[in-house]
């Protein structure tokens, strides 16, 4: 039977369409599995900007991947973890080195790795996290300061808190601390890392980082900022105020006073030493006499 010309252009035409959803499909699907895979976590280059600000001021040229001196920037493809055609790096394969002149910042031609940074110390490409406790060797008590040593920010942005070894109860465990303050998220504790799988890895801020609500309020922080502590304002006779306990009848608990302090006045605790202590006289009831007791003794009655 010959087929019409028109239904076998359409039917071309609809077996293109069918092997291109597949192939788009199986790409894709690729793709996911590569961003899952466990080869650390794609991290953007120095100075960049929020991701979604990024991903809109990022023109694919490429050229920030072509100035990085030590390759370890690279151009995502359709099966990298990041969105094609934008630079990024895994710290576990190869961390940024830190250049002091961050020159794939200056080849960016967008703007998309900010030109306001200009100490690569105050780079902020991810924050350090120690995940995993359970394998970290120092968590174990083991000696293991390799993270520590090889982070560019020693005592800065990795520091080594000591806490007691319960399982021997005489030695310490010095473990690895990250401030955030200070973290570039250059990788190079999670490439020096010396277990089968990095036990501190960095992630991307907003996925290593908490969000705090608005509606908490630090006291401390209000107190820097203020000048002086709020709560002697919302609660001028203290924060527990007077209140009728209940008590048993003709007794009354006694209500804390708060201390007033007087500028230049010293108020001296006063020494019991300097009591004049006179002891209560002590008063025993004399003894009495049971006569029928001494005759039941010897035996008479």
């Amino acid at each position: 039977m010959k087929l019409d010309p028109n239904r076998r252009q359409f039917l071309k035409n609809a077996t293109r369409t069918a092997a291109g959803v597949c192939g788009i499909g199986v790409i894709l699907g690729l793709q996911q599995h590569q961003a899952n895979a466990k080869e650390g976590v794609a991290l953007r280059p120095p100075g960049a900007l929020a991701e979604k600000d990024f991903l809109a001021a990022c023109t694919r040229c490429g050229q920030c991947v072509q100035a990085c001196p030590y390759d370890m920037l690279h151009l995502a493809s359709l099966l990298s973890p990041m969105e094609a055609g934008t630079p990024y790096f895994v710290a576990r394969d190869k961390p940024c080195e830190m250049c002091p002149d961050i020159p794939c910042m200056n080849a960016c031609p967008s703007g998309a790795l900010s030109e306001e940074l200009t100490d690569i110390n105050d780079a902020r490409m991810g924050l350090a996290v120690l995940l995993d406790h359970e394998t970290c060797l120092n968590w174990q008590g083991l000696r293991c300061d390799v993270c520590y040593r090889v982070c560019p920010l020693i005592d800065k942005a990795i520091t080594l808190d000591r806490i007691h070894n319960d399982r021997t109860g005489i030695h310490a465990k010095l473990i690895p601390t990250v401030h955030s303050d200070a973290c570039t998220g250059c990788g190079k504790c999670e490439q020096a890392c010396v277990l089968e799988e990095a036990a501190i890895k960095v992630l991307p801020m907003d996925l290593a980082k908490g969000l705090l609500g608005r509606h908490y309020r630090l006291g401390w922080q209000e107190k820097q900022n203020a000048g002086k502590a709020l709560l002697e304002e919302q609660h001028p006779d203290g924060l527990r105020p007077a209140f009728d306990a209940r008590m048993p009848e003709g007794q009354v608990e006694p209500v804390y006073q708060h201390m007033k302090v007087q500028p230049d006045v010293k108020v001296a605790t006063p020494n019991r030493a300097t009591y004049d202590y006179v002891p209560n006289p002590t008063t025993v009831d004399a003894p009495e006499h049971y006569p029928n007791l001494d005759l039941n003794i010897k035996g008479v009655k």
